[in-house]
């Protein structure tokens, strides 16, 4: 039998039922923002989010309305490849990198707390690489 890390399911499934049952407030967001973002407990190779409120870093690549953006999730470990792209956020002091493979839909009612912005130059290259593996 394979066994993996253990995953707390119930904690954040009772996380995830109170921020849908939040009452919904505005929250003023751009691409090229950085957030973090409750996530989740995931499965597989997909991202966790980390702590009491499973948040990650996560990139904001294109708005739809108020309340649902694209997002790319942010690790620090040092990836390499088509799938990942390394930048240094500005106000931000460690490297990031894009997990491009991980980019989906995040409503906005998990944002948290903005966190800062990714340069023109690297958000331009983060989109190139997105449409090019699209």
């Amino acid at each position: 039998m394979y066994f993996m890390n253990k995953k707390d399911y119930i904690k954040w499934m009772k996380l995830k039922k109170l921020i849908n049952n939040s009452a919904r407030k505005t929250v003023f967001y751009k691409e090229r923002d950085i957030w973090w973002v409750s996530v989740g407990e995931n499965i597989g190779s997909e991202q966790d989010g980390k702590g009491e409120l499973f948040f990650r870093p996560v990139l904001v690549i294109k708005g739809f309305n108020k309340e649902l953006f694209w997002g790319v999730p942010l690790s620090t470990t040092k990836n390499r490849g088509r799938f990942y792209h390394p930048f240094q956020a500005e106000n931000v002091t460690k490297v990031s990198v894009a997990l491009l493979s991980q980019m989906r839909p995040f409503d906005t009612g998990r944002l948290v707390k903005k966190e800062g912005i990714i340069s023109i130059y690297d958000f331009t290259k983060v989109k190139a690489k997105i449409k090019k593996f699209l």
